[in-house]
């Protein structure tokens, strides 16, 4: 499956943004969908995941309450909404997708986008 992210830009502290994710190439729902992030200087983390059909999310525990992840697999899209936006989310974004169960270890997923860049001002 390739994977492609948009919905990055600049935004002010306590802004939001939607980041999108659009997946061709497989078929869309037998994946678990996941969001992660790297800020300058720093490893990547994760952000959030989502199961086959949405029912089943996790949360790094810096964004809970502020963003929130879901998904159409209609239009084969994984979504992560972003509220209350920090400076310290400054970061590219990655959407990233495995068949295997749901983690928050990087490794866990075989597909990659090329990430979105978020910037936030304060």
């Amino acid at each position: 499956v390739q994977l492609q992210a948009s919905g990055g830009g600049l935004v002010q502290a306590r802004g939001s943004l939607r980041l999108s994710c659009a997946a061709s190439g497989g078929t869309f729902s037998n994946y678990r969908m996941g969001w992660f992030r790297q800020a300058p200087g720093k490893e990547r983390e994760f952000v959030a995941s989502i199961g086959w059909y949405g029912s089943s999310t996790s949360y790094t525990d810096t964004v809970k309450g502020r963003f929130a992840i879901s998904r159409d697999n209609a239009k084969n899209t994984v979504y992560l909404q972003m509220n209350s936006l920090k400076p310290e989310d400054t970061a590219v974004y990655y959407c990233a997708a495995t068949r295997r169960a749901l983690t928050t270890e990087s490794l866990g997923y075989a597909y990659w986008g090329q990430g979105t860049l978020v910037t936030v001002s304060s």
